[in-house]
């Protein structure tokens, strides 16, 4: 690998991702050498093709950890194992056949969710967090709505009472701040998941975890349990940084103003021109190479991994032009992935509704919503995986709690 490797860390992917991006693509083409923290080397994927290339061959770029050829140089407490990791046995890891039978059996519990009540739902937990704030003329709409409105929302179609939910968004919360209280917010959701699973296996219901129970693949408590807790983890904080992003959008460029004051038709251009510019997942581990093989014009070493540039690939110029209109609906994006091992389907439409209803509560609550900070100001949280706000202060006219009395 080369020596002049980028080091996959740093204030710039914080504060202009974009550039960056560009300069590696100069320097290097569309395929990067990086370090990962404790100088790990592997290859950041830019290139549009070559993305397509990597996650449309799950043969030749493979999803087994198993294959990576630097594992005796990870040690035990290395940073990136809980996203990296070796012998994990959730979906994101399982590969050939019995990944497509674990991906269908997923798409299928979350595609019988009915539409409405997913909606109803949202917009339930959605006016039960602007109750909170709407009476005091200010709010941070990252820490006190989207980042506690995802994972309600799912609870509730796998199946928890509304009494979990709060508990439920602490410790994904905690798993994701990954401080002191990350082992704590995993073991609570571990348990928390276990106890649904046992629940449901005695009394079935209408709901995610019930479905997946039934299937008939043949797949344990343990695995459901995996997969639920990946699929939570995975729909909780990049649904609230989309909500984040989009709002900050929307709060800060003029040609969405008129969602503002009531209007909606922008508020999916607004969503949609997010996944192109300022996509939550901007990175993603990984691929590792089955065999010696060249990518972007570079040789890559059998078992070298391989990082997904989701961001990057967005942004190619040699796909898409610089200035190109993206409030429409061309959706040919990598936000969501590519490849078998995409995001599902159904997952991406949840994602969706709870977005949307999400931003358009706020919308329809908060009236002469307007940023209580200058926008230059809004600081992103410093990771080169997931990009969204760290806070969005707003400020508003006082209103009164709806007190569950929409009409």
């Amino acid at each position: 690998m080369s020596t002049d490797a980028v080091a996959l860390s740093g204030p710039r992917f914080q504060t202009e991702p974009a550039r960056l991006y560009r300069e590696m693509r100069a320097e290097h083409g569309a395929v990067t050498p990086v370090l990962l923290d404790g100088d790990v080397p592997a290859w950041l994927v830019l290139g549009y093709r070559e993305l397509h290339q990597v996650t449309g061959d799950p043969v030749l770029f493979s999803r087994d950890s198993d294959l990576w050829n630097q594992w005796d140089m990870i040690p035990g407490d290395w940073p990136l194992l809980p996203m990296i990791g070796r012998k994990q046995p959730s979906i994101l890891y399982t590969v050939g056949e019995r990944h497509r039978e674990r991906a269908a059996m997923i798409s299928n519990a979350l595609e019988a969710s009915d539409p409405g009540q997913l909606r109803r739902h949202a917009e339930r937990f959605a006016d039960e967090l602007i109750d909170t704030v709407s009476a005091t003329g200010t709010a941070d709409l990252i820490g006190q709505y989207a980042m506690l409105l995802p994972v309600r929302v799912l609870a509730r179609l796998y199946g928890f009472s509304d009494e979990d939910g709060p508990g439920l968004v602490t410790a994904l919360n905690d798993m994701i701040d990954g401080r002191e209280r990350a082992l704590a917010g995993q073991s609570h959701l571990a348990l928390s998941m276990g106890e649904l699973l046992a629940a449901r296996r005695a009394a079935p219901a209408d709901d995610v975890v019930s479905r997946m129970l039934a299937d008939p693949s043949g797949f344990t408590d343990e695995e459901i349990a995996q997969d639920l807790m990946v699929m939570m983890a995975a729909g909780h904080q990049p649904t609230a940084d989309w909500i984040g992003n989009s709002l900050r959008l929307m709060l800060t460029d003029g040609r969405f103003a008129a969602s503002l004051f009531g209007g909606r038709n922008s508020v999916a251009e607004a969503m949609n021109e997010v996944l192109w510019e300022d996509t939550p997942t901007q990175n993603v581990a990984g691929r590792w190479a089955s065999r010696d093989t060249h990518l972007g014009g570079h040789h890559i070493r059998a078992g070298d991994l391989l990082l997904l540039g989701l961001q990057a690939a967005n942004s190619d110029p040699q796909v898409r032009p610089v200035g190109a209109d993206l409030t429409g609906g061309n959706n040919a994006h990598f936000s969501f992935g590519h490849g078998e091992h995409r995001c599902p389907f159904p997952a991406q439409e949840i994602a969706e509704v709870i977005a949307r209803t999400g931003i358009e509560v706020v919308l329809d609550r908060l009236p002469d919503i307007d940023l209580d900070v200058p926008a230059e100001s809004l600081a992103r949280r410093p990771s080169p995986w997931l990009r969204g706000l760290t806070e969005l202060p707003v400020r508003f006219t006082p209103t009164p709690a709806l007190g569950g009395n929409r009409s």
